[in-house]
């Protein structure tokens, strides 16, 4: 079965519908989000619509910071953040925002582990910046892959039995096969908002017989998904840096 993994859409509507678009056409069979759905965008309903509807379909998804934010005014964020997360809050109904609050941490699938930041402390929202965090990750989890958002930056992770660890970044539309005695983490770039400077949304595939993962790019409609955050009055570094991909 191939899997589409998208993460950090952050209600990018262009971004998100031309990788749909895209997973589509690769024929992807089952769709799953890892986490922030909304925040920094000016389409949070649409994309919580969306997922609601994947997921209705047999889809996955799991919370990310910006979602749990929503519903926790405590969330620690920088102000930009928190200004989109306020505005967010009163676009979204109170069906939507119960569906971000309900959403799990972590889910299992199969021999695979999806979350948001890492697998040792989900709700701590910790990056995984390094070979000590991925290892750190794997070693809190016996699934043989892991799936993960949060830092917005593609990067693919592995573990041998002897915990020696290994990191690269993935070219984008060249599959991996993820060879089984190793332990694997693979850090999905992100839909609504790269910061590896490809302003090019991102999104995985990953092929449950061969066990390979893709990394792929999509360019998108970058001007209209900016004027619409420019347009509903949000802070209008968070329209720029989408041109530059930071």
């Amino acid at each position: 079965m191939l899997l589409a993994f998208f993460s950090d859409i952050h209600a990018n509507r262009q971004a998100f519908a031309a990788c749909l678009e895209a997973a589509r056409a690769k024929g992807a069979e089952r769709f799953i989000c890892l986490g922030d759905i909304v925040g920094y965008g000016a389409d949070p309903e649409w994309s919580v619509d969306t997922i609601m509807a994947l997921v209705e379909q047999g889809g996955l998804a799991v919370r990310g910071n910006h979602d749990n934010a929503v519903a926790v005014s405590s969330e620690n964020m920088n102000a930009e953040a928190q200004a989109a997360i306020e505005w967010t809050r009163g676009r979204l109904s109170a069906a939507q925002r119960r569906f971000l609050a309900e959403l799990p941490m972590m889910v299992p699938d199969d021999d695979r582990l999806y979350v948001h930041s890492e697998a040792s402390s989900p709700a701590r929202w910790r990056y995984v910046q390094s070979t000590a965090d991925a290892a750190r990750s794997m070693i809190a989890t016996d699934a043989q892959v892991t799936f993960c958002g949060h830092i917005h930056r593609p990067t693919l992770y592995s573990m041998s039995v002897t915990a020696k660890m290994t990191s690269f970044i993935p070219t984008s539309h060249a599959p991996v096969q993820l060879l089984r005695g190793r332990q694997w983490l693979a850090v999905a770039g992100s839909v609504g908002q790269p910061r590896d400077g490809d302003p090019a949304a991102s999104f995985v595939t990953y092929e449950t017989q061969t066990r390979e993962i893709t990394y792929c790019r999509v360019p998108y409609d970058i001007e209209t998904a900016a004027a619409r955050i420019r347009a509903n009055g949000l802070p209008p570094w968070l329209a720029e840096r989408l041109a530059i991909g930071r």
